[in-house]
């Protein structure tokens, strides 16, 4: 114990049915520490502040870098406007079929509630119908029990 150089490994978790967790427990788990390479394989991207007399005045446009095939910023997508106006156009015509689609699934539903209306106030005035007939025979079926008692 008085040796600093002895490893412990930590007891398998075991299942607890109570509600409330050990702290100790929770220091057993942790998550794994993402490595990041070393600095010196790492390749700088380069400045971003480009010196005002470094270029010519004419050449006033963007800095085209040369980059190696399998680096990294040589493999991301470039756009030309043409590019993006096709894919703004796509998203678009994607935007209206799915406008398109919802306002018909909402027109059925509408059409549905009204089936469901009819469907409903139809019911409910066979109900009423019946509470009446069903009224006028028990009223009926008194009449004629008390003249029938009456008689006896």
């Amino acid at each position: 114990m008085g040796d600093g150089n002895t490893f412990t490994t930590p007891d398998p978790p075991h299942r607890s049915d109570s509600s409330s967790g050990s702290s100790d427990e929770d220091r057993d788990i942790h998550a794994p520490v993402p490595a990041r390479p070393k600095y010196h394989s790492r390749k700088s991207s380069g400045t971003i502040i480009v010196p005002r007399d470094s270029r010519d005045s004419s050449d006033s446009g963007p800095v085209e870098m040369r980059f190696a095939p399998n680096d990294v910023r040589s493999m991301s997508p470039r756009r030309t406007s043409r590019d993006l106006e096709i894919m703004g156009r796509e998203a678009r015509e994607e935007l209206h079929r799915h406008a398109k689609a919802l306002q018909e699934s909402l027109l059925m539903i509408f059409h549905r509630i009204e089936a469901v209306k009819e469907e409903h106030d139809k019911l409910d005035s066979n109900n009423k119908f019946l509470q009446k007939y069903i009224g006028d025979l028990m009223s009926t079926s008194k009449i004629t029990s008390t003249t029938t008692r009456g008689r006896k």
